[in-house]
């Protein structure tokens, strides 16, 4: 049997297209011919499971890659279910993949390589992406079956003809172009395969053929082809793949170790995550996968994770935001969905009703979580809370429903350590504070702050993450007559004595101002004067909450041709000078004593440094004029 012919397809350059926009990245087809091998595999145990195949007992399914540098080529050689000659014709002469001419206008002229997620039915013509000729050598399993041989040089001509190998099954062969010779290399078709295969069902081996060639040499005057075969093999003997992941176990059969042995094998994470989420769901869709809340350690950690996407062990994508909701991309986990409709472009994801309604599903099942440990472990979770405050806000940020479903579980950590809600907050201080809600950022740097609060029985929050800024402003937007202000915002009247007369106020600032403004050199810092309870106080400073928080958003996203001092320098600072304080009192008497201007400038400092650290120039000069005043004391 011999035949020669033309592939049936709708276009000539349908060649060109498949190795320039069939895959954003060309390594995937590592990934597509081993995925075909499995397919045949699971075809054939199917019929072995209807009785139109009697297996055979003991026999190993598997994949076999063999690889070698001298030659230039890839092998991939699976025992499954074979094809016959029909069949080669039926699905490998005939380009199996409806709208070829719709595919070849869509897609010529693209130039971004992320449209594509899915492979058309194109799997095996990923192969002409790396080759300059591809071979096939197939048995079915059918009694009888004659095995054939095919070959193409990635042009639309195709010879074919019987083969003498009557091993069942399908063993393709790839000779390598030139551009490709990487993929000759052992150890990057082992990464490859590390990348999309780490999970399929079905064992896969590694082979370096190099290395066989040499052991037949070695042993070809004895006769021990197949000894130094199996030899050759034993360098790897292990498969390079887990066939049974842990997310395809039911939860019940899986052990704390496994977790979290799976979770630093797969994402390289060595530290504890701080629990996960088995989903395992077959109505009204098929989905199972394993999500973990990985530990933030501190606030300088980068909100990212890696949702790893499956379809039937396969690996797909990373992070592939139309499925996975937003906010959970910051998690790290699997999620295999054989359900889903990958051979679509992305564009198409986003609108399509299966996708949102998995989407869904999984976000009901992160609140589920979160919720149930918040009513029945507290203890539990609030230990979690500080580590978990992250995704939740930033979740609540971007879920509506989200959000609905986890206001009464948001926690907040006041002065005392302790872990309030919303509501409770607000109870509590509704005589001192009505519906302001204050807050720290750092402890140690607003200490005086803090100190003033808890010596007027006052409480706030801490409030300590870069995500925080964006969180209240969203919590301000859903609730009102709720505002958020910094311990150091502005300065509340339970901190105030006896008030000071209107002319009072009016003659303090006027010449406090003068005196201040020109000792410290700043004509725009705003002074303001006040009779506070703590005589020892002598000075603070205060920035409004608007300045504040635009200069933290200018600053976390860097925004070329905006300068954060804009927002938050010393234009938007209030010097507050207690009126009770000795020194202040002195500055007021003796406007023109030797030292108001050193008193002034102090003064100044001591308020910056409880509230933020000083620029390298003026700490210089704080220090030198500290150790001066210390000499007056000699």
């Amino acid at each position: 049997m011999e035949k020669q012919g033309s592939l049936s397809i709708n276009s000539e350059n349908i060649f060109p297209i498949i190795k320039k926009w069939l895959y954003s990245d060309h390594d995937i087809f590592i990934r597509e011919l081993i995925s075909n091998g499995c397919d045949a595999i699971t075809k054939l145990r199917k019929l072995g499971m209807m009785g139109e195949f009697e297996e055979t007992e003991g026999e190993e399914y598997k994949i076999d890659v063999y690889v070698s540098a001298k030659d230039k080529t890839l092998t991939f050689v699976d025992n499954g279910i074979g094809m016959t000659a029909e069949e080669v014709e039926k699905y490998i002469n005939q380009i199996a993949f409806s709208g070829a001419t719709d595919f070849i206008n869509m897609y010529k002229d693209k130039t971004n390589d992320d449209q594509i997620i899915g492979h058309f039915g194109l799997g095996f013509y990923s192969a002409f992406m790396v080759a300059d000729k591809v071979t096939i050598e197939t048995c079915s399993f059918q009694k009888d079956a004659e095995p054939v041989f095919w070959e193409c040089d990635g042009g639309t001509e195709y010879s074919m003809e019987e083969s003498d190998d009557d091993a069942r099954g399908t063993a393709i062969t790839l000779y390598l172009n030139e551009e490709s010779y990487e993929f000759a290399n052992e150890y990057r078709v082992r990464e490859v395969i590390n990348k999309y295969c780490a999970f399929m069902p079905y064992n896969i081996y590694l082979i370096n053929e190099d290395k066989l060639e040499e052991e037949k040499t070695t042993d070809k005057e004895n006769d021990k082809e197949e000894e130094a075969k199996e030899e050759a093999k034993e360098e790897a003997p292990k498969p390079l793949n887990d066939t049974n992941p842990l997310w395809m176990k039911n939860p019940k059969d899986c052990t704390e170790e496994e977790y979290i042995d799976f979770y630093q094998k797969v994402f390289l994470d060595f530290k504890r995550p701080l629990f996960w989420i088995h989903l395992n769901m077959d109505y009204p869709f098929n989905l199972k996968g394993i999500l973990y809340f990985p530990k933030v350690n501190t606030q300088y950690d980068q909100l990212e994770g890696t949702i790893k996407l499956f379809n039937n062990q396969v690996f797909i994508a990373d992070n592939i935001k139309e499925v996975i909701p937003e906010f959970l991309l910051l998690l790290k986990g699997v999620i295999d969905c054989p359900d889903l409709p990958l051979n679509v472009s992305r564009s198409a994801l986003q609108n399509d009703g299966f996708v949102k309604k998995i989407s869904e599903y999984i976000t009901k099942k992160v609140s589920d979580k979160l919720s149930g440990m918040c009513k029945n472990e507290k203890e539990e979770y609030e230990k979690y809370w500080d580590d978990l405050a992250p995704f939740i806000k930033f979740g609540c940020i971007r879920d509506a429903k989200f959000c609905e479903k986890m206001t009464d579980y948001m926690l907040f950590k006041n002065l005392e350590g302790k872990y309030v809600t919303l509501p409770e907050y607000l109870e509590a201080g509704k005589e001192k504070y009505e519906n302001k809600v204050f807050y720290v950022t750092d402890e140690q740097a607003q200490s005086q702050y803090v100190n003033m609060f808890k010596e007027e029985g006052m409480d706030a929050v801490i409030l300590t993450h870069n995500i925080d800024n964006a969180y209240i402003t969203h919590l301000e937007g859903k609730n009102e007559n709720v505002k958020f202000l910094r311990i150091d915002a502005d300065l509340s009247d339970n901190f105030v004595g006896e008030a000071l007369t209107e002319e009072q106020t009016k003659e303090y600032t006027d010449k406090l101002s003068e005196i201040f403004k020109k000792a410290i050199g700043n004509d725009k810092l705003t002074i303001k004067v006040e009779n506070l309870k703590n005589a020892e106080l002598s000075s603070m400073l205060t920035q409004s909450e608007e300045a504040r928080r635009m200069a933290d958003m200018m600053r976390m996203y860097s925004m070329p041709g905006m300068d954060a001092s804009m927002f938050g320098g010393t234009e938007s600072e209030t010097l507050v000078l207690n009126a009770a304080n000795k020194l202040v009192q002195y500055v007021l008497n003796n406007p023109e004593g030797e030292h108001v201007d050193m008193i002034c400038c102090q003064l100044y400092d001591l308020a910056v440094l409880a509230n933020k650290p000083l620029s390298a120039e003026a700490m210089t000069a704080f220090v030198a004029r500290s150790n001066q005043i210390l000499g007056f004391l000699i």
